[in-house]
């Protein structure tokens, strides 16, 4: 005896559902956005800190790729993200921290 599907909703019922919620939501943020009053379109550029105090200089001077993940991560937090970026950090213990995880990727120089 041939097994039947049983009658039910598919992929393509659930789509306009899904387009329908996501118009909705888009409305929604049109309307919030028009009741602030901020009418920009244009991306708010981050502002980066100034440091005060001493600094460190890294540049990512070797390729994360084949080292661990943990490796990896700490590229991150240190905002190196590819191969010649430099980036200028607060001499503090948790960054000098995070430096010495590091050594074989990086090239470090003291700032102020």
């Amino acid at each position: 005896m041939a097994a039947f599907k049983k009658p039910g909703r598919t992929i393509r019922d659930r789509k306009p559902q899904a387009k329908k919620a996501a118009a909705e939501a888009r409305a929604e943020a049109a309307a919030l956005k028009a009741a602030s009053g901020n009418t920009s379109t244009k991306r708010i550029k981050r502002v980066k800190p100034v440091l005060s105090g001493p600094t460190i200089t890294v540049t990512q001077v070797r390729s994360e790729i084949g080292n661990k993940p943990k490796n990896r991560a700490t590229l991150r937090a240190l905002g190196l993200r590819r191969i010649g970026h430099t980036n200028t950090l607060p001499d503090r213990p948790e960054i000098r921290g995070m430096l010495q995880r590091v050594p074989h990727l990086i090239e470090i120089k003291e700032g102020k």
